[in-house]
């Protein structure tokens, strides 16, 4: 990939003596630099070629700081928080999803993806939060070093206070800017007439918008240690709001759902099908050392959530699936919703967030909410949900007596006190 940008720089030069082909790269700084061999220095030749050109940014959680980051080493650092936003965007063409771009992702590894071409205004949207985010991080220069830009604040030298105050005006005045420009375009009714079209109308109040429009997409985000909540507001009110035997097909990666979510899906009335992964093929399968004992962690979480169900008689309503796929592993993550007496989902939400504590108080996340009427398109979600569920098998109590879901006592002890890292 990064030989393919190389090329691609080369030909825009080549073709035209100045070149506006412009590459944004934001990472996680602790993710983006594990190892000798990383993403970090794999971009460092792009940017010593094409310094006017190329820009890299690492963005570094205020949580990591002081002592804490001085005796935490690599990998468990992450745990405090990362950048974990996944939006690709090329020109107008932007693909939402959940999937990092290393090698497992592109051969073994199921995941999410949705490709909206030609949007220009969720891409610009995207755009411009990228560079917000990329303006509060770290700037990656040629020699591997990385400073923050003139004139902001360090993210864990400087104040946390002071830096995530900055760091919440950058990317509220994007989403600000990008809910008065949808105002404006629906007032003056400026939205092409077009009916085959999917249209956008971003995070805000869709009021009243022309009635050939069948489809429309909210970007939304969740930046909890700048006290920017708008994921978790959304996810929240649609379990709320979701009408009796309408249903909600909802899969994590890393089943780990925060109390709060378990609270409203145990107290909603929506029926719930829950997607989760297998302990063979969870990420953490296999790895050496403590990170070896998370599969059987997630096992105990979901066992736990599973007895809640169990003993408040909801299995009816709320059942839970194992994901199992031979040489593979799961990092699927999102949610459909079906009306009650509805074949086809109007909505899903698809990008970063897992629905667990990471996602909601640590992490940066993304994702899209996708509400249509369009029945082609509902069609093609409905084949989506369908594909992933279909490669599962239902919990059922006797799951947990099989011998792979043993669970250590060490295991049943720790994990209370570190649930929220992971």
């Amino acid at each position: 990939m990064v030989d393919c940008i190389e090329e691609t720089l080369q030909r825009s030069q080549e073709e035209t003596m100045v070149s506006n082909l412009r590459v944004s790269v934001l990472l996680d700084c602790t993710r983006g630099s594990r190892g000798k061999k990383n993403s970090r220095t794999m971009l460092i030749p792009l940017l010593k070629k094409f310094p006017n050109q190329v820009r890299v940014s690492l963005y570094h959680t205020p949580d990591l700081r002081g002592i804490l980051k001085f005796l935490l080493p690599e990998r468990f650092n992450e745990t405090i928080g990362l950048q974990h936003i996944k939006v690709y965007l090329f020109d107008n063409n932007v693909i939402i999803s959940g999937a990092n771009l290393s090698d497992s992702y592109f051969t073994n590894r199921q995941d999410r993806y949705v490709l909206l071409h030609d949007c220009h205004e969720i891409a610009d949207f995207f755009d411009e939060l990228v560079n917000a985010v990329s303006d509060v991080s770290l700037q990656l220069q040629h020699n591997d070093t990385a400073d923050v830009k003139p004139g902001m604040i360090h993210p864990f030298t400087g104040s946390r206070a002071d830096f995530c105050a900055a760091a919440k005006e950058r990317i509220m005045a994007v989403v600000n800017e990008a809910r008065s420009k949808q105002q404006c375009r629906i007032c003056v009714n400026g939205l092409s007439e077009s009916s085959s079209e999917e249209k956008l109308l971003v995070p805000s109040d869709i009021g009243r918008a022309p009635k050939h429009i069948d489809t429309w997409i909210y970007p939304i985000i969740q930046m909890r240690p700048f006290e920017i909540r708008i994921d978790e507001q959304v996810t929240e009110t649609l379990m709320v709001e979701a009408e009796m035997d309408s249903k909600m097909y909802l899969t994590s990666g890393y089943f780990n759902l925060t109390q709060a979510y378990m609270n409203l899906i145990l107290g909603t009335s929506a029926d719930y099908q829950i997607l989760l992964a297998s302990p063979e093929v969870n990420g953490f399968f296999g790895a050496k050392g403590v990170a070896g004992a998370i599969p059987s962690a997630y096992v105990y979480i979901a066992k736990q959530f599973y007895s809640r169900v169990y003993q408040s008689g909801l299995q009816d309503r709320i059942r839970l699936h194992e994901y199992f796929r031979k040489g593979w592993t799961f990092h699927a993550k999102g949610l459909w919703y079906y009306l009650s007496g509805s074949k086809w989902p109007c909505l899903t939400l698809i990008g970063s967030p897992n629905f667990g504590y990471r996602s909601v108080h640590r992490d940066l996340e993304a994702q899209l909410a996708i509400v249509t009427e369009n029945l082609k398109l509902q069609q093609q979600l409905q084949q989506e949900q369908e594909h992933l569920y279909c490669l599962s098998s239902e919990v059922l109590t006797t799951t947990f007596d099989q011998p792979n879901r043993h669970v250590k006592l060490w295991v049943k002890l720790v994990t209370p006190l570190i649930k929220n890292f992971f």
